[in-house]
């Protein structure tokens, strides 16, 4: 793990779900991060990032967490435009899934190393 993903764990597990929802929203979008985390309910994420709305449960905040991490450390080393280009491209380290995917699939390891490889440049994941 770099130290940018350490760095972003942290800000991310630290982060109220509320306001991590709010912050996903608005970069991707309530739809896609509905689909991201396997509900069928488009409009439950904007529900989510109310503060007063309910709290996603324990599968859905995984994921969302996942999402952010995975977010941030992409968008920061390649800025917000690439960074959605590649959460909704399909991606040959994730078996040519998407990394929304990935994320709905809860495999975590190779989005990881996906997304490490994407920012490294590398061709192995």
């Amino acid at each position: 793990m770099t130290v940018a993903a350490e760095v972003q764990h942290g800000r991310v597990t630290r982060l109220d779900i509320h306001e991590l929802v709010r912050e996903l929203n608005g970069a991707l979008g309530p739809t896609l991060v509905a689909a991201a985390t396997g509900s069928k309910d488009r409009k439950l994420p904007i529900k989510w990032g109310k503060d007063d709305g309910p709290r996603p449960g324990a599968d859905f905040e995984r994921r969302l967490r996942l999402m952010s991490r995975t977010w941030s450390v992409v968008a920061e080393h390649e800025g917000a435009h690439v960074a959605r280009a590649w959460f909704i491209g399909a991606n040959p380290f994730l078996g040519e899934r998407t990394p929304l995917t990935a994320i709905r699939d809860d495999d975590a390891a190779q989005l990881g190393r996906a997304a490490q490889s994407f920012i490294d440049g590398t061709v192995d994941a």
